[in-house]
């Protein structure tokens, strides 16, 4: 068995905090001939604790992904949290989970990661029973983006509240959703503004109901600006079920069953509830006019 060096915490969004640990992970593990690997969990162990759901910036295969394609880590482990997981002491955690298991020779760690049986382990004791094992240990101290820790609390508040511009400035990159896509009402074919329908996966926020810039890149890694409408559609239908819905610019073709990954760029307005679908559809015309200008401004897809 390969040895390894494991990166340990949640990794919630996969955030620029997350970043300097991931970045350490792959550093020590190109120094000690190591293969990196993330060990974290397939669901909040607090939601598991307490019994009550947590909403999440993001679904476990899009932690996956984020941490494969920004930071180059391929082998990601989502260990269930179940009992057994919840109850094991911190230190039969490393012991068994980390060293026996995963032939671990190095842990990199946050500065607030607490585990084991009712949180009892902390960065002290981490590095002190890497010590006790012959194991090296980094712990990463917290990172700061204009002057605020950044932290998954405060991103999912600023995705809650609409404001994915700023959510990816202490992301590192777009707040972003991969889903399959599926049958929508087809309702936007009639005024000539087709869109793909995408579900919500359970416990996964979604920025605050309303429109917005995206970015949709497809399975072949070709990528199409987006107009985003995320919420209840008033317009056409009476029905709380949360839909996201994207007009793709300037393409031509059928997505129904394939997986797409979804980025939110900017949001344009509130959604609202009009009078016709004419009147829907020029305000989508004016959006797409607005989506245009956003990615001639900025120059970046």
């Amino acid at each position: 068995m390969n040895q390894t060096v494991i990166a340990l915490g949640f990794f919630d969004g996969v955030h620029r905090g997350h970043g300097a640990l991931l970045e350490k992970t792959v550093q020590r593990a190109q120094e000690l001939g190591a293969e990196p690997v993330v060990f974290t969990f397939d669901r909040p162990p607090k939601e598991v604790v307490t019994g009550k759901p947590v909403f999440l910036l993001n679904s476990p295969e899009d932690r996956q992904e984020l941490m494969k394609r920004i930071y180059g880590i391929d082998r990601v482990l989502l260990a269930p949290f179940d009992r057994e997981m919840m109850t094991l002491p911190w230190d039969a955690f490393v012991e068994q989970k980390l060293v026996r298991d995963l032939n671990a020779v190095h842990l990199v760690a946050g500065h607030d990661y607490h585990f084991g049986y009712k949180n009892q382990g902390d960065p002290r004791l981490l590095q002190e029973k890497c010590r006790e094992l012959g194991l090296g240990c980094d712990i990463i101290p917290k990172v700061e983006v204009d002057g605020i820790t950044v932290s998954s609390t405060y991103i999912r508040q600023l995705v809650e509240s609409g404001d994915v511009e700023r959510a990816a400035h202490f992301l590192g990159h777009r707040h972003c959703m991969t889903q399959t896509v599926g049958h929508g009402q087809r309702i936007g074919r009639t005024i000539g503004i087709p869109t793909v329908n995408l579900a919500v996966p359970g416990h996964v926020l979604v920025p605050k109901h309303g429109v917005y810039v995206s970015r949709v890149y497809l399975p072949g890694g070709k990528s199409y600006a987006g107009v985003t409408n995320v919420g209840t559609r008033p317009t056409v239908s009476d029905s709380c079920t949360v839909s996201v819905e994207t007009f793709l610019l300037d393409f031509q073709g059928d997505l129904y069953g394939q997986r797409i990954r979804l980025e939110y760029c900017r949001r344009l307005r509130d959604e609202e509830k009009f009078g016709s679908l004419e009147q829907l559809r020029d305000m989508i015309r004016k959006n797409i006019e607005q989506t245009r200008a956003y990615f001639r401004e900025s120059c970046i897809e």
